[in-house]
């Protein structure tokens, strides 16, 4: 089985102050622990590490690349996902919806990936599945 990672879900577990932080942190340990593959894409991580250099530092991006990038599996966003990610940005015409997660979108559905750690409602509305167990708290 195959879960997508999302930006919110890489933030809100690096980030001990974020509201999401301890169901981050335990299904992000579900997911290494139970089989499944995590994904992300090239983009997701370029948008990762800007939000955690701006909000909490260098040393978040360093625990990033070292800790947690080393457990995901990353996809290069191809040429072809790269324009349909930007012209369904375009065509949804909705300011907080960001080209990252448009082409996350192309990569789950172009690899049936239905499932994704995300904190982001654009993936529910856009019919992936949030809802991933937890482990039990240690």
């Amino acid at each position: 089985m195959i879960a997508f990672v999302d930006t919110s879900a890489i933030f809100a577990f690096l980030d001990q102050h974020d509201g999401n932080h301890l169901l981050a942190t335990r299904r992000f340990s579900w997911l290494t622990s139970s089989g499944f593959t995590a994904v992300t894409s090239n983009h997701v991580v370029v948008e990762a590490c800007a939000l955690l250099q701006r909000r909490i530092g260098l040393n978040a991006v360093r625990t990033f690349r070292e800790e947690v990038l080393p457990l995901l599996v990353t996809r290069w966003v191809s040429e072809r996902q790269h324009e349909r990610g930007l012209s369904a940005l375009l065509a949804a015409n909705r300011r907080k919806l960001s080209i990252v997660d448009c082409v996350s979108f192309e990569i789950m559905r172009d690899n049936g990936i239905e499932k994704a750690l995300a904190f982001d409602q654009h993936f529910e509305e856009q019919g992936f599945d949030c809802e991933i167990p937890i482990s039990p708290a240690n």
